[in-house]
């Protein structure tokens, strides 16, 4: 096997896919007037009604300069608040407002539609998920460890 085959690297069909998958979503965002990480941010803040940036961040895996002007698009837009923490002034809280709300009903649709055009069963959908997030896990890990090494040879 020639390792330097583009066939036999691993990040390049988890690209593809990326790619494609996020293809696959911006018709339906469209409709809504979302991009792609707006939606993963509404995802966030409906699960959280007030959250800080640094955690959005984190949960996204978005640095904050890719993350910072996203926030203030979507502020702008109508969808979300911006706040200083009245606890730690450092800290930016973001809380859905009343259009960031009323989002979620028509966003309801999304998964289900995606799901339906993949053509493929919820269990394989899941276990395949469940791999990805696995595999999530471990490079995370991985690079994780490797940036506090760098950090501690400093």
């Amino acid at each position: 096997m020639e390792s330097l085959q583009l066939k036999n690297q691993l990040c390049f069909p988890i690209y593809a896919l990326s790619r494609l998958i996020t293809t696959l979503y911006r018709p339906h965002l469209e409709k809504l007037g979302l991009t792609y990480p707006q939606y993963l941010v509404l995802l966030v803040l409906w699960e959280n009604e007030e959250i800080c940036v640094r955690d959005i961040g984190e949960l996204l895996w978005l640095d904050s300069g890719t993350l910072t002007p996203l926030l203030k698009r979507m502020e702008e837009n109508g969808f979300i608040k911006r706040f200083r923490s009245t606890q730690d002034e450092r800290h930016m809280l973001i809380r859905l407002s009343e259009q960031g709300n009323k989002m979620k009903e028509k966003a309801r649709i999304i998964p289900q539609t995606l799901k339906t055009e993949l053509e493929i069963e919820e269990e394989e959908l899941y276990a395949h998920q469940k791999e990805f997030c696995k595999l999530l896990s471990i490079v995370s890990a991985k690079s994780k460890n490797r940036s506090k090494k760098k950090r501690e040879s400093k």
